[in-house]
């Protein structure tokens, strides 16, 4: 387990090392409990391209020393392999911490919309990017997510990731992070966690095979399975999604929750209803992210938080302005009313007479204090549908006891057992809806059906298919009994577009996170929910950020002629009404009923049914205690700015990454016969190259026989149609690669370009410059060895009269590049090799120059985290006693507080420098 730790890491990224007799590139110089784990990879030829990791308490691991580097003359056409080598350690040394823009904001195949940069740019902004990620449905969080994590591998700070989602997202979050950004993510769910325990000893940790992955929250919440390779692992970046199920302390997601949030550096929660309305329950989130931003989490306000929160929705004024036509307005919310049968209204006779309250009763005559909900649970049912019900009155029965209740359930069981398909007003209305839209036998339209009963769910899709003339393989049914691999394989099958599929019926399961909008624009709702929030998230799965057409939506609302019966436009028409206006002038729903959770929400509603007051009552009666912060909070954390997110300097000396990647093919793989029209490279993957792909789907892998011809791009117009056309094939998974800075390919040619080069040597270049100019790296770093201070730099006048030059104008000035022209002619190395010790220590004090620089600008950012820690650490002692059980909780905070500190010394540069000769640049006469 890793821990702090007093001094730096005496080994920078990028750092050469010699351990047994062979020359190793430091990866990551990490402290553990005795001495310091090295990851490295293979640099001289026995060990080339192999990982290996030392233990500095074991091993003789002896650093390189850049004043014994070795001028060498570089003989490759244009100086390519210089060029190359310079390029690859610009690529390989991480972004320094200090740096807060986005370096990478444009390099991906998705829109540039700055409303999904901002949480980038939110999260860099901290002492560790940490925060929640509160968009309404629709804003595309995924994207958000993906844009944060791409930053923090330049930064060095995202190579063990790890990505928790409910089950049926896992392939859309898994594809979404690879088309997109070339983020490898190895899904990790039932077939995928059997692959691996196949592939390793028993006994050994899962989390440690792969370095990226993607698991569901209802697996990894086995901490008896899991918990103890949790316990033994640290992430750079852990990633929560529908984050708003964590909050319920002492439950297993809860628990898993606070130990990965312990276990790593970087936190994104993610969740478009991030609260329950409770101002305590949302700092137990909050906390997850930073312990010491809540001193009493019943009273605490929005700007105490603002570094770690983020929302918006479709109508905050940054997201409206950008998305513009791109997104369709939702269609209006159409309430289709549908005339209850006679053997229907026999039940609302019976439920309205026996069980439900009425004006002369109070709770019918089988009402007790024990059984007032119930009733309401059989009108739910009933409401959904007669088979619903008649599953319910069946598990009553089975455990009453009482003869009374007996003798009304039977009733009731009787009832509905004299209904037939043709007897239900709803399921007729629903099939004439579906021709209507054009959702048919030989018909291309495609509709989601929602209904929150699984015995409706079945009925319906036994039912209802041979009446639209639909095969039943055009049907597919989804709800939270069928298993991960099925949810995900039906989400995927509804989103292809030559797949035959034309009826998706789902339960909620489908209501958070999935996207059904690809193929799919009309939503029927069979039953309504008496929740605003489940109303939304359901309609949000095809109101969403990539939508072509409007979205339709439309409700099967059952009426009846009985006196006082609790039809749907008691309850479900009014709730559609409100979400469709909540949604409209506010762009969410959630803050009309003020409970922020979709039971909590309806367990209000049937409260107030049952103390006797509308819906229209429930609904606009004063806000709970506490309500007014948690509305300013939701309201108040969108950034307010106009300007674009700050950019960071991303120094490279190729004009593009493809100038690097076709240079680097030509020159350190010659071999390779690449097939290459001026958009697409086609060739075989090497054995090693193959390795890198592991992590992705073995079924894509096999489809596209990757392992046997890998076809990439960096045509992005290229890449984003055949993403398109991926969707109208039998796999979402396009079978060309968009070729982004993070693809695998171009980290293996960075690691292919920097093994080239033998132990401590500089090429020569020869270039116009009018004397030696000695380039150079020099990186000061943290303890935990993430760069803090990073200098490029070209130091020329050696020995007498040193200048330190910014080493990309040199570059500039001396015309490096693919034009150059190498003669051969032999540079006269006897001459620089005594200026390389001069090089270097100038250097030295150039780069102690600029760690004093940051020093005082350090001093000046932790003033405020410092006056807020103790402001934090006062407040939550002042409340808790000094002795009995109010000492461990005073040790808690003390602890909490001295983890602060240490966290904010972590910006801070500790030990000595790392400084690389790169290379030597002389005149054309030299």
């Amino acid at each position: 387990m890793t821990i702090a730790h007093p001094q730096a890491t005496p080994f920078a990224n990028g750092a050469r090392i010699e351990v047994r007799d062979a020359e190793w590139m430091v990866r990551t110089c990490t402290p553990v409990e005795r001495g310091y784990m090295v990851r490295a990879v293979g640099v001289s030829e026995l060990v080339r391209d192999e990982d290996a990791i030392f233990f500095t308490d074991i091993e003789d691991v002896r650093p390189l020393r850049p004043e014994d580097t070795e001028p060498v003359a570089d003989t490759t056409p244009a100086f390519a392999r210089g060029r190359l080598y310079l390029e690859s350690v610009l690529r390989r040394t991480p972004l320094p911490q200090t740096q807060r823009g986005l370096a990478l904001a444009d390099r991906f195949l998705l829109d540039p919309l700055t409303y999904q940069q901002r949480p980038a740019e939110l999260a860099l902004q901290g002492l560790r990017p940490r925060i929640l990620l509160a968009d309404v449905v629709g804003l595309g969080k995924t994207l958000e997510i993906g844009l944060i994590l791409a930053e923090l591998i330049r930064r060095g700070r995202g190579e063990r990731i790890l990505v928790v989602t409910p089950q049926q997202v896992l392939e859309q979050f898994q594809h979404e992070l690879w088309t997109r950004f070339a983020i490898p993510l190895v899904r990790l769910d039932s077939v995928g966690l059997e692959r691996i325990q196949r592939d390793i000893p028993a006994g050994r940790n899962p989390f440690l095979f792969y370095k990226r992955a993607i698991i569901s929250v209802d697996t990894l919440k086995n901490q008896g399975k899991y918990g103890q390779h949790l316990e033994n692992m640290h992430w750079d970046a852990v990633v929560i999604d529908e984050s708003h199920n964590l909050i319920n302390e002492g439950n297993l997601r809860n628990r898993l929750a606070k130990l990965l949030a312990a276990h790593t550096d970087a936190l994104l929660l993610a969740s478009a209803t991030p609260h329950n309305g409770n101002a305590e329950s949302f700092a137990q989130l909050v906390r997850l992210l930073d312990p010491a931003a809540i001193a009493d989490p019943k009273n605490y306000s929005a700007d105490q938080i603002k570094h770690l929160y983020l929302r918006r929705t479709k109508v905050s004024p940054e997201v409206r302005d950008q998305i513009g036509g791109r997104w369709p307005d939702r269609g209006p919310s159409v309430a289709v009313r549908c005339p209850a049968t006679p053997k229907e209204e026999r039940i609302f006779e019976e439920l309205t007479q026996v069980w439900l309250d009425g004006p002369e009763r109070t709770g019918g005559p089988l009402a007790g204090p024990d059984r007032r909900l119930f009733p309401y649970t059989l009108l739910k049912a009933f409401l959904s549908s007669h088979v619903a019900l008649a599953s319910t009155v069946g598990r009553r029965l089975k455990n009453a006891t009482e003869p009374r209740e007996i003798e009304a359930l039977t009733d009731l069981a009787a009832l509905t057992g004299a209904m037939q398909d043709k007897d239900s007003a709803k399921r007729r209305a629903l099939i004439d809806k579906l021709e209507e839209i054009g959702v048919g036998g030989g018909k291309a339209t495609r509709a989601v059906v929602f209904s929150e009963s699984v015995p409706t769910l079945n009925w319906l899709t036994e039912t209802v298919p041979a009446e639209l003339g639909l095969r039943p393989d055009q049907v597919l049914l989804m709800h939270g009994g069928i298993g991960d691999q099925e949810q995900q394989r039906i989400v995927e099958e509804f989103s292809l577009q030559d797949s035959e599929v034309r009826l998706l019926v789902t339960g909620d399961v489908a209501s958070e996170g999935v996207n059904l909008h690809r193929q799919c624009h009309h939503l029927i709702h069979y039953d309504l929910p008496w929740s605003l929030i489940r109303i939304e998230q359901r309609n949000g799965r095809i109101d969403r950020y990539g939508q072509e057409h409007q979205p339709q939506f439309h409700a099967l609302i059952l009426t009846s002629e009985i006196e006082g019966a609790k039809d749907d436009t008691t309850v479900a028409e009014k709730l559609l009404r409100r979400e469709e206006e909540a949604h409209r002038s506010l762009g969410t729903a959630e803050a009309v009923t003020r409970e922020f959770t979709a039971k909590k929400e309806e367990d209000r509603l049937i409260k107030d049914l049952l103390a006797g007051k509308t819906v229209e009552q429930s609904l606009d009666e004063a806000p709970p205690a506490g309500f007014d912060f948690l509305a300013d909070l939701m309201g108040s954390m969108e950034q307010n700015t106009q300007e674009p997110p700050p950019s960071a300097p991303d120094p490279k000396l190729f004009e593009s990454t493809e100038a690097f990647v076709r240079e680097a093919l030509r020159t350190v793989v010659p071999g390779l016969r690449i097939d290459d029209d001026g958009e697409l490279l086609a060739f075989e993957p090497p054995p090693d190259l193959i390795q890198r792909m592991s992590a992705l789907p073995a079924s894509y892998l096999r489809r596209h026989k990757v392992h046997e011809r890998m076809k990439v791009t960096f045509n992005r117009a290229l890449a984003q149609r055949k993403l398109d056309e991926a969707r109208r094939t039998k796999t979402m998974w396009p079978d060309i690669a968009y070729l982004s800075d993070l693809h695998p390919m171009v980290e293996w040619l960075v690691d292919k370009v920097q093994v080239q080069l033998v132990r401590q040597q500089a090429p020569v270049i020869t270039a116009q410059v009018d004397e030696p100019a000695f380039l150079l790296q020099g990186i000061y770093s943290n303890a935990l060895g993430q760069p803090l201070v990073v200098e490029w730099m070209a130091i020329d006048g050696l020995p007498h009269c040193p200048r330190v030059r910014d080493m990309f104008e040199v570059l500039a000035e001396a015309g490096v590049g693919p034009q150059m022209i190498n003669t051969l002619r032999p540079p006269d190395l006897d001459r620089l090799r005594p200026l390389v010790r001069n090089a270097v220590e100038e250097a030295r004090r150039r780069l102690d120059a600029r760690r004093d620089e940051h020093a005082e600008q350090v001093e000046k950012q932790l003033s405020g985290p410092r006056e807020r820690l103790v402001d934090w650490e006062q407040t939550s002692l002042s409340g808790i006693p000094a002795e009995g059980r109010g000492a461990r909780k005073r040790d808690d905070v003390r602890d909490t507080a001295d983890q602060q500190r240490r966290l904010m010394e972590s910006i801070r540069t500790t030990g000595e420098p790392l400084l690389r000769v790169l290379a030597v640049l002389v005149p054309h006469d030299d």
